[in-house]
């Protein structure tokens, strides 16, 4: 584990697998921290340069005065993988993390040669919605809107074995100024035009279970992208990495082997 200064922010990185691999990145949902990464990259074969990293307000890195824009959170990574002399990298963006290798596919397409989005679109949610959550947690905490989070996020059945305690401890150790700040940037964004004009090899994953982000409105991205290859996980939720890590793995690493990622010549 690192904290990388990238000047405007530091941010938390975790690095795994092989340092001269292929370069793998993964950035995760509002609320998050890179755990929820922990067992799917301990399924990955080992042979990529696994790296995953804190939102800004987040886990382990810094928590800025918001509110955030998505503009910031997209530099947050382009500058985290120039200081990682990272090129040519798969980015796999959950949720939020999703809207951020959007932006950064179209800003930068010579650290991003391929997409896995999942549990993601071009536009998640309302503003409305959206400052309703920030006052919330404003005004409660983070305790205000774990119960809902973890209902849009796990199947009943997941909850009822209390897969979901792990992340809800997760929820609530994170900052409510981070989790709100990122809440503006979502609210804020729309990418549906900048998202169209995407050419190139993209995975988008849906999990039948996911209440925050229905399946429907993550197979409209898959249609925004031509050529992409839409999954849907039954039984996945919201955060596929943790209640369906294995599958998760296995569709991330048949598309980066389908795309030939890590491959020579």
């Amino acid at each position: 584990m690192a904290r990388v200064d990238i000047g405007h922010v530091t941010l938390n990185v975790v690095e795994g697998g092989d340092p001269n691999g292929a370069p793998v990145v993964f950035a995760g949902a509002l609320g998050t921290d890179l755990s929820i990464w922990d067992e799917l990259c301990a399924l990955m074969p080992d042979h990529y340069r696994l790296i995953r990293y804190d939102l800004r307000g987040h886990g382990g890195s810094n928590v800025p005065a918001g509110p955030y824009s998505m503009g910031s959170l997209v530099r947050d990574a382009e500058a985290l993988l120039d200081a990682l002399a990272v090129r040519d990298a798969v980015f796999v963006g959950l949720s939020v993390g999703g809207l951020i290798a959007q932006g950064l596919a179209v800003k930068r397409m010579d650290q991003v040669r391929a997409l896995v989005l999942s549990g993601t679109a071009p536009k998640i949610g309302t503003k409305a919605g959206w400052q309703a959550r920030i006052e919330a947690v404003r005004e409660g905490g983070m305790t205000a809107v774990s119960d809902d989070l973890m209902a849009r996020w796990f199947s009943r059945r997941f909850r009822a074995e209390s897969g979901d305690a792990g992340v809800r401890a997760m929820v609530a150790r994170q900052a409510p100024e981070g989790y709100a700040g990122v809440c503006a940037a979502i609210a804020g964004t729309d990418f549906i035009t900048p998202t169209s004009g995407l050419r190139l090899p993209a995975l988008v994953i849906a999990g039948t279970e996911d209440r925050a982000t229905p399946p429907d409105l993550v197979r409209d991205l898959a249609d925004l992208i031509p050529g992409s290859r839409f999954e849907l996980l039954r039984g996945a939720g919201h955060l596929p990495c943790v209640d369906s890590a294995p599958l998760f793995a296995e569709k991330l690493s048949g598309f980066l082997t389908a795309i030939g990622h890590g491959e020579t010549a």
